[in-house]
């Protein structure tokens, strides 16, 4: 028993997603307070194995408070890196302002550093809180392209659908064997979030070039966004759009577009979240940069 769990008749639980009903009581309190179904994760397979949650939970099983961390290896400037994410973060109304939240994510830093994570990375509408931790904002950019030149495509594009088996398995394969979408800022893996993502926005199109890539993206008739692609090569913009057979007025790039071949000017993107990073290797990293839509957490 830990000195809050004691003080307030709470159980500390970490590493409890084996058990159903204290995941079932994670997904209750997200849902509680941010009106999101994190149990979408169980047509995919269930949460990120590599998952880390801390947890206090009350005489009922209810989960009042929990921080969870995750493992989320990054590329930044052609290095790889032992990287760790958090997300998860809440506490339920009546047990704020009692030292909760900041007793679990110490417990969340301490597990990852012993664990030799070099960098540290969050995303939150608060970051004055995270700020007292070390960690510091990484603002980000949308890149606009120029239209490139379009050619007929030799590539056969296909619509893929989450409910279909065939579609997930490929999704899923790409994901685990991808080339990181971008060489200057990006997951190398993150499964479960693309896949979470994808099911909040009904917007998001995901489509096959052949076996290959699956390409994240939205289009309104005007903008293309591209949000991210899943494949074993990354294809030039222009390869994309041919094979998408689309022609945009506007073309916004939601990850840094190093391998796209195409030219593009950064701009500053106004989200509602915002990217901090705290450790060694936050020094590394150099604007402009975003974090794949389909990568956030």
């Amino acid at each position: 028993m830990t000195e809050l769990a004691t003080r307030y008749g709470l159980t500390l639980r970490q590493d409890y997603f084996g058990d159903p009903s204290a995941w079932g009581a994670l997904v209750d309190l997200l849902q509680d307070t941010f009106s999101i179904d994190v149990d979408l994760q169980a047509s995919f397979g269930g949460p990120d194995p590599t998952s880390m949650p801390s947890g206090y939970f009350d005489g009922e099983g209810r989960c009042v408070a929990n921080f969870s961390a995750f493992s989320m290896p990054m590329i930044i400037n052609g290095r790889a890196i032992k990287a760790a994410g958090y997300q998860s973060g809440a506490v339920r109304p009546e047990w704020r302002e009692r030292g909760l939240y900041r007793d679990l994510m110490q417990r969340a830093f301490d597990r990852t550093a012993a664990e030799g994570c070099e960098l540290d990375l969050l995303l939150t509408d608060k970051p004055a809180l995270y700020e007292r931790y070390g960690f510091r904002s990484l603002p980000q950019h949308i890149f606009g392209a120029r239209t490139p030149k379009l050619q007929k495509s030799e590539l056969t594009a296909r619509q893929l659908s989450l409910e279909a088996p065939d579609d997930l398995r490929l999704i899923k394969t790409l994901l685990q064997s991808r080339q990181p979408v971008s060489a200057r800022f990006a997951v190398v893996r993150q499964m479960e979030m693309f896949l979470l993502n994808a099911c909040f926005n009904s917007a998001i199109r995901l489509t096959a070039l052949g076996d290959d890539a699956v390409i994240a993206w939205t289009f309104d008739g005007a903008t293309f966004w591209l949000l991210d692609i899943a494949g074993t090569a990354v294809p030039s913009l222009a390869t994309i759009l041919s094979a998408l057979d689309v022609e945009p007025e506007r073309i916004e790039i939601c990850f840094s577009p190093d391998r796209l071949d195409c030219e593009v000017s950064p701009e500053p993107y106004e989200g509602y979240t915002v990217l901090m990073a705290r450790g060694k290797a936050a020094d590394e990293i150099i604007g402009p940069l975003m974090l794949s839509p389909m990568a956030e957490f």
